[in-house]
């Protein structure tokens, strides 16, 4: 049961950005910017570091929501699944591994993130950007997880909600739908 009286069709974040449209304007700007934006990283990878850092905070909304997506960009079902396991023994690049490690110790603390890690990552071909936007996303999404349990928002009653909302994610991506929400409220969640 949520802390605060969110919008009940509107499970996890989206329940909070709807709450507050003042906060969740420039939340969402960064977000489409870090995930959907221009980068070297793929959108899969950057979903990747999204699902790592929500697993290691346990946060079962985002987790779920955030490997949905890295299921459906990559066309790989088991991709999410592995991460959440073991990202150093997931199919994916070395570089990649590496910058999951950035991002699981800055979930953690800032401090976690060490120089040596900072220099296996560039050894295996990370940019300065790449660390520094793996840095970034790594901290944002605690910041979300931390956002949705700290105010205890609802989980979907159907599981089948989260690849709805990662069908939305690749296609709309992280900005707020032009219609609004309220189409939701006669779909079971």
């Amino acid at each position: 049961m949520p802390y605060i009286p969110v919008e009940e069709h509107l499970p996890g974040i989206t329940g909070l950005l709807e709450y507050r449209k003042d906060t969740a304007k420039p939340i969402r700007e960064l977000t489409q910017f870090l995930l959907r934006g221009p980068s070297s990283l793929t959108k899969t990878e950057r979903e990747l570091i999204a699902t790592v850092v929500s697993s290691g905070n346990e946060c079962t909304f985002c987790t779920a929501a955030h490997a949905a997506a890295v299921n459906l960009l990559s066309g790989d079902q088991s991709l999410a699944e592995q991460i959440r396991k073991n990202h150093s023994q997931a199919k994916i690049s070395n570089k990649m591994k590496t910058l999951l490690d950035i991002a699981a110790a800055v979930r953690v603390s800032g401090k976690a993130v060490s120089p040596g890690m900072i220099e296996k990552a560039k050894g295996e071909g990370a940019t300065d950007i790449e660390i520094h936007d793996t840095v970034l996303i790594a901290a944002l999404f605690s910041l979300y997880n931390r956002y949705v349990d700290g105010l205890g928002t609802a989980l979907p009653r159907d599981a089948s909600y989260y690849n709805t909302l990662a069908d939305r994610i690749v296609n709309h991506g992280y900005t707020r739908l032009p219609q609004g929400y309220d189409h939701l409220k006669n779909q079971t969640h």
